[in-house]
C-alpha cells in the first residue's frame, strides 16, 4: 500500500479498505446505533470480505478505535464502545469476547 506524502496508512485503509466500502462518514457519527447500523449495511453489501458480516464490522470498528488511540475524547471512545454493544445486538451476539 502505498501512502501519501504526509498521510497516515491508518487513514487510508479506513478510507480504502478492501475489506468494507465504509459509508463516508461513518465514524463521525453520534448515535451509537447508527454507526452500528451503518457498519452492517457496509459489511453485508461487501464481496471482498475475508471472514462473516459481524467479525468484519467489528473489526473495523476496532481498528478505528485502536489507531486513534489517544486522541480520542472520552466522549467519543464512550460512543464508539456503545456501537460494538449495538453490532453485537444486532447480530444477536452478546458475549464480549466476540470481539473479532
Amino acid at each position: 500500500m502505498i501512502v501519501p506524502a504526509g498521510g497516515r496508512w491508518s487513514q487510508q485503509v479506513t478510507e480504502t479498505s478492501r475489506a468494507l466500502d465504509l459509508e463516508p462518514g461513518v465514524f463521525a457519527l453520534e448515535d451509537p446505533r447508527e454507526i452500528a447500523l451503518s457498519l452492517q449495511r457496509s459489511a453485508e453489501a461487501s464481496v471482498r470480505r475475508k471472514t462473516d458480516p459481524f467479525r468484519s464490522a467489528m473489526s473495523m470498528l476496532n481498528f478505528y478505535i485502536n489507531r486513534a488511540g489517544r486522541n480520542l475524547s472520552p466522549e467519543r471512545r464512550a460512543c464508539l464502545e456503545a456501537a460494538k454493544h449495538e453490532l453485537r445486538r444486532l447480530y444477536g451476539r452478546t458475549s464480549s469476547h466476540e470481539d473479532g
